[in-house]
């Protein structure tokens, strides 16, 4: 009974000597060796990448060979040129239909501007020149020319007119969404459709003239004006200050058209003698420039005889 006992006594005492090995000094050592590689941070030489991107990022050596290395200047020289590519086709496709610095000319204006067209278009009476001016065969901006045609007007005009119709229909509780929407489509509608048969009247009869589509939109949103200032009458002072308006505001527009009008569809008569055809007879154009002095009220009356009640 004793020999198993102490045999096995004897067994043990090697696996207690064998508990510290070299293993385990090693295992400190290594731990021990790495905690200053991970907390202090190692440079290297330009150019050799020991670590991964990791210590290229922290060393500052990818910012160096991004812009160093040929093919990421090639790469970034190819995305300029498309961009550019693509910035020109833009440019190109947008200028087929609309002129963008012909279109900068009619906002072209300033609070002087503003002030003396809107009493033009109140009192034309008392104004005397209407001729457009001109320098190098190009007509002045309307910040310069008082009687050059703009765009910044109309678009005021049209939101103000949106907005004050908004609140007559608040006042008179008959205000929606749906309504206020349908007023501003409607204005805008006859715009369209004024131009749309200026443009198509002019080219049937053959009648050439310097206006241009942009032109035609200005004196045709001019009216937002006059009905800006109906709408106010009216609902300051009931249905007769709203006709009282509606006649001076109508009969002030009709004679701002025709004044303005008259310089760019009217030709002096001696370059109208000359050639033969329905382009050569000033009458078709008086009719075009009455015609469309007549159009005005009538399009007054229909936007703003339901806001005023």
């Amino acid at each position: 009974m004793d020999l198993p006992h102490q045999g096995y006594r004897a067994s043990a005492k090697p696996r207690a000597r064998a508990a510290p090995s070299t293993s385990d000094s090693i295992l400190f050592d290594d731990t021990s060796s790495a905690a200053p590689a991970m907390n202090n941070p190692v440079y290297y030489t330009p150019g050799y990448n020991m670590a991964g991107p990791s210590n290229d990022v922290q060393g500052g050596a990818v910012p160096n060979n991004m812009f160093t290395d040929p093919m990421a200047n090639a790469a970034l020289m190819y995305g300029s040129s498309l961009a550019n590519q693509g910035k020109d086709i833009v440019n190109k496709e947008i200028s087929r239909y609309m002129s963008v610095n012909k279109l900068k000319y009619f906002f072209a204006v300033d609070t002087r501007y503003v002030l003396k067209k809107l009493m033009i278009l109140m009192f034309p009476y008392t104004h005397q020149d209407w001729e457009v001016r001109y320098h190098r065969d190009a007509p002045l901006t309307p910040r310069q020319d008082v009687n050059a045609p703009d765009l910044y007007i109309p678009t005021m005009a049209f939101i103000t007119y949106i907005l004050l119709a908004g609140m007559a229909l608040g006042i008179q509780k008959r205000f929606s969404p749906e309504v206020l929407g349908l007023c501003a489509s409607t204005a805008l509608g006859w715009v369209i459709i004024e131009v749309l048969v200026m443009l198509l009247s002019l080219y049937l009869l053959t009648v050439h003239s310097d206006l241009s589509t942009f032109d035609l939109i200005a004196y045709s949103g001019y009216k937002y004006v006059g009905m800006i200032f109906t709408v106010l009458c009216g609902l300051l002072f009931g249905s007769d200050g709203y006709y009282v308006a509606l006649a001076w505001s109508s009969c002030a527009l009709m004679f701002f058209i025709v004044r303005s009008l008259k310089m760019k569809i009217l030709p002096a008569l001696s370059s109208d003698s000359i050639g033969t055809g329905p382009s050569s007879k000033p009458h078709f154009r008086l009719y075009i420039t009455v015609a469309t002095a007549v159009f005005q009220p009538i399009v007054i009356y229909w936007l703003t005889s339901h806001l005023v009640r």
